[in-house]
């Protein structure tokens, strides 16, 4: 009679759990490896810079670094290192302006895309299967197009002589063209335009998935449809709202192509003062600073919102 000996509730299972702990870091590395490489290593250059001090040279900062210096030439570089250029962005007010311009804009334009986006994706999600790919298409088909280009045609839409003041002319709606052009509406325009399908692919897959049937037990229990549609499509469709709005916020917070091409004198946003700084003015380190802060600016806030989430959901 053979005593089968068992073994403790804790106890490893004589290194067979290495082999999916093995596959579980292959899985995760090369996500892990691309951060690393594409945003950390670029950012920790971006932020070296910024505590350097611009001078006419290639590159046009100082210090810069030789590795046949040894440590003790290195370190010597490293204490070169100055705050002047953080110390400035405080000073001067022009660069906090653009920061909150960028911010109210953003806003703006993230609060009508998702006015405009909830109703879209909730009729593609209630829409017969059949059509649900086609109308997908739809959606995605502006990202066949160049974005440049797609930014430019709003110009002849827009423009005192375009497309917009002519058909509202024709119509006798306006006796008198209106100037849209080179104003703060040009850019809310041209941003809900370009970020409004990264509002709506999320929205729809996060309504795709409800039940409608939850809609008729609610109904059942005596709610009204403006309730229902509140308590149960809304709530359930968080994930997704939260999502599109950081899909259109943190890009159009740093946009430089649509304020540059749709926007007047007035518009001021974060994006352009970084080009000015870094291809006209050619104060690299002054611009690398301003991209430091606006970075901090977007993650930290948003990082504390992921872990209040998460939580939540705990």
């Amino acid at each position: 009679m053979s005593v089968e000996m068992e073994e403790p509730a804790g106890a490893p299972e004589g290194g067979r759990g290495f082999v999916p702990w093995l596959k579980s870091i292959a899985v995760a590395l090369p996500p892990y490896l691309w951060l690393v490489v594409f945003f950390l290593v670029p950012f920790l250059i971006v932020l070296r810079m910024s505590f350097s001090e611009a001078v006419i040279a290639m590159p046009p900062y100082a210090p810069t670094f030789d590795l046949s210096e040894g440590v003790s030439g290195l370190w010597a570089r490293v204490q070169e290192f100055t705050t002047f250029n953080y110390t400035f962005l405080a000073e001067d007010s022009l660069y906090w302006r653009a920061y909150l311009s960028s911010l109210r804009i953003a806003a703006i334009s993230t609060v009508i895309a998702l006015l405009i986006g909830f109703p879209i994706a909730h009729a593609m999600a209630r829409a017969p299967r059949r059509w649900r790919p086609l109308l997908l298409a739809l959606v995605i088909m502006p990202f066949w197009t160049s974005f440049l280009i797609r930014v430019y045609a709003w110009i002849g839409i827009l423009k005192r002589d375009g497309l917009l003041n002519g058909i509202l002319q024709w119509t006798g709606v306006i006796s008198e063209p209106l100037t849209i052009m080179n104003t703060d509406l040009a850019v809310f325009i041209g941003i809900v335009y370009a970020y409004l399908p990264f509002m709506i692919l999320p929205l729809y897959a996060s309504l795709e998935r409800q039940d409608p049937a939850l809609l008729e037990a609610a109904a059942d229990l005596g709610s009204p449809p403006w309730l229902a549609f509140w308590q149960v499509t809304v709530r359930l469709s968080l994930p997704g709202i939260v999502a599109g709005c950081l899909l259109v916020f943190i890009p159009a917070v740093g946009e430089f192509v649509i304020p540059s091409l749709l926007g007047g004198s007035d518009t001021l946003m974060i994006g352009q003062t970084l080009w000015d700084e870094f291809f006209s003015n050619r104060d690299w380190p002054l611009a690398s600073a301003v991209a430091v802060i606006l970075v901090l600016v977007l993650v930290v806030p948003i990082t504390l919102f992921q872990r209040a989430q998460a939580r939540q959901a705990d």
